[in-house]
């Protein structure tokens, strides 16, 4: 017998395997990414080159709200502000106040670039440096918290603080503000004395002295969620109410003032 209709035979069927491979291998190329990966590719298609992010996390440490538990829920939303800022290619500062925009430690403050030929080299990069940089910040953080007055609070001065920094970077940054705080200021007005109305707590905000943050974004994360007693509704929604106001005040784009320390890194 020939063997030659063997070897058609066998070369028929790679030939066979070889175009379901091809098609196999197309599909799993053109099915859609899950997980982290796509999380942040959603991420990157949302990113303005014209204007990276300037990111700023301004974390209150006062005794009011220092608790293990409120500490684990801003390091899990200054984690994802990480993400973000890293993946658009941003300037990422992270410092903890209390009484004054004097009373303030810096945790971290550099640009965050990745490097990579393509976008997906790039993306597989973020995970380490996300831990780097978050490694970086818990470190610094404790020590930070102990040196700083645990009694006063300054909540709006931190406006003023937001201000300086993005014009001291300059460039085509745009400003993307985060205050991790309970919102119970007491120097110069005590926001924890009694609940506000809506009208009480704007008329309070159109007092206050606010620097422009014209175009940026600025997130108010935490109102009422202190270490102790939780405070009554009323009082958290004038929180609330004051601080929508206040941003207001500052001329920003877009303006979020809750009482949830998740809202903050989406």
């Amino acid at each position: 017998m020939s063997l030659f209709p063997r070897i058609r035979h066998r070369l028929a069927g790679a030939v066979v395997l070889l175009a379901v491979l091809v098609i196999v291998t197309a599909c799993s190329s053109a099915a859609p990414q899950h997980g982290e990966l796509a999380d942040d590719q959603r991420i990157l298609a949302s990113c303005d080159p014209s204007a990276p992010p300037a990111s700023l996390v301004e974390i209150d440490g006062t005794g009011s709200s220092a608790s293990d538990q409120i500490t684990a829920e801003r390091m899990e939303a200054i984690e994802s502000v990480v993400r973000r800022t890293a993946i658009c290619s941003g300037q990422l500062g992270v410092l903890v106040f209390s009484s004054s925009s004097a009373a303030t430690t810096m945790l971290f403050d550099e640009p965050l670039q990745l490097e990579g030929a393509t976008d997906n080299a790039r993306l597989k990069r973020v995970p380490e440096v996300v831990s780097d940089v978050m490694a970086k910040i818990r470190a610094a953080y404790t020590p930070a918290v102990t040196r700083l007055d645990q009694n006063g609070s300054d909540i709006t001065a931190q406006y003023r603080l937001a201000n300086e920094w993005i014009t001291q970077l300059g460039g085509k940054l745009r400003l993307h503000l985060y205050v991790f705080t309970d919102g119970f200021q007491n120097v110069g007005v005590n926001l924890g004395a009694r609940a506000l109305s809506k009208q009480e707590a704007e008329a309070l905000a159109n007092q206050v002295n606010v620097p422009k943050l014209t175009g940026a974004t600025v997130v108010i994360a935490g109102l009422g969620r202190v270490a102790g007693v939780a405070p009554r509704s009323d009082v958290v929604e004038g929180l609330v109410a004051y601080y929508d106001a206040l941003c207001r005040e500052s001329g920003a784009a877009k303006c979020l003032s809750v009482t949830d320390y998740t809202a903050a890194g989406q």
